[in-house]
């Protein structure tokens, strides 16, 4: 089954691309993809309201990079933990709950969330 990687980057580099796909280095955890895209179908509108970027900060962009990778900066992680507590009260998901609590840790932490897509 298809899964999507979520870590934190414990030294973010301004300007690098993080084009690697390395998730032990940034001790990710996996979400099926099929609780991935139903997040994108059903909360679409408020995950585009997130603030990303693409591999790089030098390409801005919103919501999540379905296949490919995403980074979450510090200052829009508040909002990704509320959509994902949003869908997580409607599917009651382990996997969702885990990356609740590495979203909040990144957000105690100050760090960005790095996803890898399928």
């Amino acid at each position: 089954m298809a899964k999507h990687e979520f870590g934190i980057i414990d030294y973010f580099e301004e300007n690098k691309w993080y084009s690697v796909y390395e998730p032990e280095k940034y001790n990710c955890i996996s979400v099926s993809d099929d609780l991935i895209e139903e997040l994108i179908i059903k909360y679409n509108e408020e995950l585009m309201a997130i603030k990303t970027y693409f591999q790089v900060t030098a390409q801005p962009g919103t919501g999540l990079d379905y296949c490919g990778i995403t980074l979450i900066p510090p200052e829009s992680l508040k909002q990704f933990r509320g959509v994902i507590i949003k869908a997580n009260s409607h599917y009651q998901s382990q996997e969702l709950k885990l990356l609740i609590e590495k979203v909040s840790n990144a957000i105690s932490e100050n760090k960005y969330l790095i996803h890898y897509g399928i």
